[in-house]
């Protein structure tokens, strides 16, 4: 089978200016898009001590957010082609603020509830956000602004796993006033976003171009984008999940933990922020996306046969898991052919693709609780992430996806 391709030129895309108040708009949406997901991980010790949740239970708690992804996403386009990207957008956020609350209070139905919701609406902004970028952001400058939304993206993500355990231990709530913080944010990106209704509709020419572009499901390129997605993203919420439990195994404390997974995302932080300047104006990026898959490997290995390197091995990890993010979300724009076909790319790589990740932290859960311990889990994270090098060789070649006319 062979993946249909299409001209770079999009003579049918107009882009305004771009302006500091959209940039930061962008960036406060991006905030969002793991702040209220990755401060669980470090916070599951005291939440399995509070509640009595077994180590497959908290698995599944921290499933059910890919599990929504993967629901949530096909739907994310047909809504956005009816009521608008700006429409769905602040309804999203509107949603989220509100089931962060919910998260939060005294209840494991709500704990389990408000995490379902507040997934659906991050949902949206994960497919939304690269449609939002290629339709108001000038071609030249769209490089630029991704690194951005990546960079505000693992930065909020990184701060939220280091400070969790703290606000657990300052604020009244404990774990659940910690898991509430996010909502601040959450706020922020809808108060920037509301004034945007009253404007003149930004995404009607996408509406109106014509009719909403069909998902990829017969294109073998839209295939491997959607692994390599669903792959990274595997990897990435498993360490957020199980990385302080897994050191915490091997004799490191609960708060030093927290702080190894946000030095493990800060180094995957820098290294988006570097991967788009390193990469700039070269498409062919096949060796790119394998070499960062192998990185990945060789630091679950080390994590697996020298734990005393746990440093090392989180700094290979933040290297590889935070070029691959940079290239998964990139390949879901730059394999498009224009807005709708990059809507319908990222629903089909996010639908796809989390529905993979989603294995992730219950399987390795169940794991953990049949063998007693972490080599088990940490071998499947070393064969999964050699497996992602060949998506990636795969999804990095310079082809473009028509969304309109499967293969």
């Amino acid at each position: 089978m062979t993946s249909p391709t299409t001209t770079r030129n999009d003579p049918a895309r107009t882009t305004p200016a771009l302006s500091a108040g959209l940039v930061i708009a962008i960036l406060l949406v991006a905030a969002n898009l793991r702040a209220t997901l990755t401060g669980v991980g470090t916070l599951l010790p005291s939440i399995q001590q509070a509640t009595g949740l077994t180590a497959s239970a908290s698995g599944v708690l921290n499933t059910v957010p890919l599990l929504m992804f993967a629901v949530t996403s096909p739907f994310v386009g047909r809504l956005s082609h009816r009521f608008g990207t700006t429409r769905l957008l602040v309804a999203a956020l509107a949603v989220l603020t509100a089931a962060t609350v919910l998260r939060s209070l005294p209840s494991l139905v709500c704990l389990f509830a408000g995490t379902v919701i507040l997934s659906a609406a991050i949902a949206i902004g994960n497919v939304l956000l690269p449609t939002m970028i290629r339709t108001h952001v000038p071609g030249p400058k769209a490089h630029t602004v991704n690194a951005l939304y990546v960079t505000a993206m693992g930065l909020v993500a990184a701060v939220s796993s280091g400070i969790s355990v703290p606000l657990a231990k300052a604020l009244p709530g404990g774990w659940r006033s910690a898991l509430a913080w996010a909502v601040v944010i959450a706020l922020a990106a809808l108060v920037a976003w509301l004034p945007r209704l009253r404007e003149p509709r930004p995404d009607a020419g996408v509406r109106t171009r014509g009719k909403h572009a069909r998902t990829p499901w017969g294109s073998w390129q839209a295939w491997q984008v959607s692994f390599f997605m669903g792959l990274q993203s595997l990897v990435f919420y498993t360490a957020i999940a199980w990385l302080p439990s897994i050191l915490a195994d091997q004799g490191m404390s609960t708060a030093a933990g927290g702080w190894t997974l946000f030095y493990y995302q800060v180094i995957g932080l820098v290294t988006g922020m570097a991967l788009p300047l390193l990469t700039r104006g070269r498409h062919d990026q096949r060796f790119t996306a394998a070499s960062a898959s192998v990185i990945v490997a060789a630091g679950f290995a080390i994590l697996l046969l020298v734990p005393a390197l746990a440093l090392v091995a989180c700094t290979l990890l933040g290297l590889g898991t935070g070029a691959c993010l940079v290239l998964a979300l990139s390949f879901q724009s730059q394999r498009a052919s224009g807005p709708g076909e990059t809507t319908a790319l990222a629903g089909m790589a996010q639908s796809i693709g989390y529905l993979v990740a989603a294995i992730g932290p219950l399987l390795l859960g169940v794991l953990h609780d049949t063998t007693g311990s972490w080599s088990g889990a940490l071998l499947l994270l070393i064969a999964l992430s050699l497996l992602m090098a060949g998506t990636g060789y795969g999804a990095g070649r310079d082809r473009l996806v028509s969304a309109r006319t499967p293969s």
